[in-house]
């Protein structure tokens, strides 16, 4: 405890300057990027039908999984009164798909698989494979530093693979803007500005980079902006390009100001809306809205031989900090619990204002775990906990964990 309030304070004396608000608009950001070229690597074509063998879609345990799977939708999701989605399917067998309650808590708009919601860190997990696909097509590596390509970035040690990894030191920009206290809260901050909170005041870095896990969604929202400055086009964009439009995600988007009207809500345990906030329109860290199908595409896309090289998997699926043996282990924008048998459960945790969500990947058993919620609850993370009906994933006790 002493160590944070020597460190705020330290944080607290570096803003003698104010923090001017928004030096480029999310709309001025996206303009500039349109008026040059685009360079982002091309389409591929992926048969979903033959990325899985017969032995892949099929186990002669499944009936029993199915009961069981069956059995904890009604105890939790039901007995609970969760809101969304889950998806559990091995292969391209989809073993359970059920949804329970409402996209709109006012007028009782039923959850249906056409619902677009909102899976917040969850979308980390399509920023990494964005990174990585511009390394696999040789446009930036991993081990290139952050400065090289957004020049005004003032820490020159700091590397890609320490954004991807949670490894950079850096403090969460959303603790910043209130810690400084200057932000004009009726306007949205954007990655231009999270980027200009610190090149403008440079706060300390909580470690040395590369030395230390420490979990902060400015890591991701640079790593947008990097995006950005290698493809020459936005953000949201190149996601459409690169992942949605191939993959037939048709219910996915990236958040923007436009969206804000449409954009389904997400809620208190008591069903009051969450309202948009000036954090809102910041993505690459959060603000992929999409539903248990289209994330069910991505899942299977990275069994695929030509979405990503393998090497390039391999490495976001090893662990880089093992902060806490067999829990808090962090590949490349993936969370991973690595046990002593061997297995290795790769995941991803969200959580934003009222929605919950958890991306579950089990290679060795080719099976998609997908639990996306709109009215907050812990009990949505439960989803991990089917794990087990798959393989010998000796879980420990995670209550006591934060998911973020």
């Amino acid at each position: 405890m002493y160590k944070k309030i020597i460190y705020i304070i330290s944080l607290i004396s570096l803003f003698n300057t104010t923090f001017t608000n928004c030096k480029k608009s999310n709309y001025e950001v996206n303009k500039s990027v349109q008026n040059k070229k685009p360079s982002i690597p091309g389409y591929y074509n992926i048969n979903f039908d033959s990325i899985f063998t017969k032995k892949d879609n099929y186990s002669p345990e499944d009936d029993t999984i199915v009961y069981q799977l069956n059995k904890y939708f009604t105890h939790v999701w039901k007995s609970k009164n969760l809101s969304g989605g889950i998806l559990v399917a091995r292969g391209n067998s989809i073993l359970l798909e059920k949804y329970n309650g409402y996209s709109n808590w006012e007028d009782k708009t039923l959850i249906s698989p056409q619902t677009s919601l909102h899976v917040a860190s969850v979308s980390k997990i399509l920023t990494s494979l964005a990174v990585l696909k511009l390394v696999e097509a040789h446009k930036i590596n991993l081990d290139q530093k952050v400065n090289t390509i957004l020049t005004d970035f003032p820490y020159s040690d700091i590397t890609i693979h320490d954004l991807l990894t949670h490894r950079s030191g850096l403090p969460e920009y959303t603790h910043l803007v209130d810690l400084i206290n200057t932000w004009d809260k009726r306007k949205k901050m954007s990655n231009e500005d999270v980027l200009d909170l610190f090149s403008t005041h440079t706060p300390l870095l909580q470690y040395k980079p590369n030395t230390h896990f420490s979990y902060s969604n400015s890591n991701f929202a640079l790593l947008a902006l990097i995006i950005e400055k290698t493809t020459n086009m936005s953000f949201p964009e190149v996601i459409n390009t690169m992942i949605f439009t191939p993959l037939g995600m048709k219910h996915s988007y990236i958040l923007q100001e436009k969206d804000l009207k449409k954009a389904n809500l997400s809620y208190y345990p008591d069903g009051r809306p969450y309202k948009f906030n000036h954090l809102d329109l910041v993505y690459g860290d959060k603000n992929v809205y999409t539903t248990p199908e289209d994330l069910f595409r991505l899942s299977q896309a990275m069994y695929a031989p030509n979405f990503l090289r393998k090497d390039l998997l391999d490495q976001m699926y090893t662990p880089y900090s093992n902060e806490i043996p067999n829990i808090k282990n962090y590949g490349l924008g993936m969370r991973l619990m690595v046990f002593k048998n061997g297995k290795k459960l790769i995941y991803h945790t969200g959580w934003w204002h009222g929605s919950n969500a958890i991306f579950i990947h089990l290679v060795d058993e080719k099976v998609t775990i997908i639990a996306i919620g709109n009215k907050y609850s812990n009990m949505i993370y439960s989803a991990i906990r089917l794990a087990p009906l798959f393989g010998d994933y000796p879980l420990p006790n995670m209550n006591k964990y934060k998911y973020d």
